[in-house]
């Protein structure tokens, strides 16, 4: 059975409420997981399908892309991997800049979503 840190959160807290939120990738969806959920009380909300406004990783993978790889051919995975950790610190030295880019939208504005749609 696996035991993600939920299900020792459920065990330290078990008369507490405990909803996982996660996307929908193959190995979340799995039985033994599932199952699992179940037997420790965990209940299990999946994001919509394609949801990476509601994910701040897809952003803050987005954002290190425009940073550190777009329009860029490094000579080396060793020169690639120093420019991520140069984008790590920053980001580590900065946080509030992390939080203002990356800040969960809960609504979607009608006007900002129309600039998305190509006609």
């Amino acid at each position: 059975m696996c035991k993600p840190l939920s299900f020792k959160h459920r065990i330290e807290f078990p008369d507490i409420p405990i909803t996982v939120i996660w996307d929908q990738c193959p190995y979340h969806r799995a039985s033994t997981v599932k199952l699992a959920a179940n037997a420790f009380n965990i209940e299990l909300q999946p994001l919509p399908s394609y949801s990476p406004d509601f994910m701040p990783v897809e952003h803050l993978w987005k954002w290190l892309r425009e940073d550190v790889t777009y329009h860029t051919c490094y000579r080396s995975k060793t020169q690639l991997i120093e420019q991520v950790a140069q984008f790590q610190s920053v980001l580590n030295s900065r946080p509030l800049i992390v939080s203002d880019r990356l800040w969960v939208k809960n609504h979607l504005n009608p006007e900002e979503e129309k600039l998305r749609v190509s006609t």
